[in-house]
């Protein structure tokens, strides 16, 4: 049943066609970045965008060489005839019918899925039940200078002391890419935005404590050693606007609704067959 439920993004998304980069020729035949992705889209279930950039690069350059690899196999197996036997003729009638099914299978579902709507006032009524789940958290936006001892911390700071403004933040860009053994040093110590929760404890309160455009006036100590932080910008907890995750509440509620549609049917197409188990 899960099996048969399971729609894939690519199936409800709405398709578009787009000139592939050739990232390889086997004697003239083309290996896309398309066809890769494809390849990792599979191998890791969809969940592609949520490995490491560096992660992803890696498996690209991987299933790349994979590619090429099955091109020079499958052009050799059929220099053997192995395509031209009758054991790969049975077999590809089989998964032809296989694909066949499956693909009938996906495309009943994105209709059934595309039929389904949700009306404005369901969307709001799930939104004004449910605001906890659009509450976004207060965040600080922070960067810091990561060194090994307490006194060069200090040494930092005093180097630091009397400087505002832009002045301030661009002489501790400048020193955290100069001295921060942290990995966020070539970037001018810069960690983004984060919440609480996200950081070591002392990291963190020191960071939503020190006013916006300020430094922390001692050195911060962690398991990683000594800290200066800098506080570039601070954001409330809010909740987001309706219009803003009007979109996914949609799409949520559009599968419930989807689950609910496709057990019915099911339920009435096995009424009107003959089923026997054995």
């Amino acid at each position: 049943m899960k099996a048969i439920i399971k729609i894939t993004a690519s199936i409800i998304a709405a398709s578009s066609l787009s000139l592939a980069a050739t990232l390889a020729t086997v004697d003239g035949t083309k290996i896309t970045d398309e066809d890769v992705t494809n390849a990792l889209m599979q191998a890791t279930q969809g969940r592609l965008a949520q490995l490491p950039a560096q992660k992803q690069e890696q498996l690209k350059k991987q299933f790349l060489d994979e590619l090429v690899m099955k091109q020079l196999i499958y052009k050799d197996a059929k220099k053997e005839g192995i395509t031209n036997s009758k054991e790969y003729k049975e077999q590809l009638q089989k998964i032809i019918e296989s694909i066949k099914k499956d693909l009938a299978i996906k495309l009943w579902q994105k209709k059934l899925f595309e039929g389904i709507k949700i009306s404005d006032k369901e969307l709001k009524e799930y939104y004004n039940k449910n605001k906890q789940e659009f509450m976004q958290k207060e965040a600080v936006h922070a960067r810091h200078i990561l060194v090994k001892s307490e006194e060069e911390a200090k040494k930092i700071i005093q180097q630091l002391k009397g400087l505002k403004g832009e002045a301030l933040k661009q002489k501790f860009i400048e020193l955290a890419k100069e001295k921060s053994t942290g990995p966020s040093g070539p970037k001018g110590g810069d960690l983004g935005y984060f919440s609480k929760g996200q950081m070591v404890p002392a990291f963190e309160k020191a960071a939503f404590e020190t006013p916006v455009g300020h430094i922390t006036t001692e050195p911060i100590k962690t398991q990683f050693g000594y800290h200066i932080i800098y506080v570039e910008d601070k954001k409330q907890a809010v909740t987001k606007p309706f219009d803003e995750v009007k979109p996914y509440i949609e799409q949520r509620l559009k599968m419930e609704k989807f689950r609910e549609v496709m057990q019915k049917r099911l339920q009435e197409l096995k009424s009107k067959a003959k089923v026997q188990y054995k």
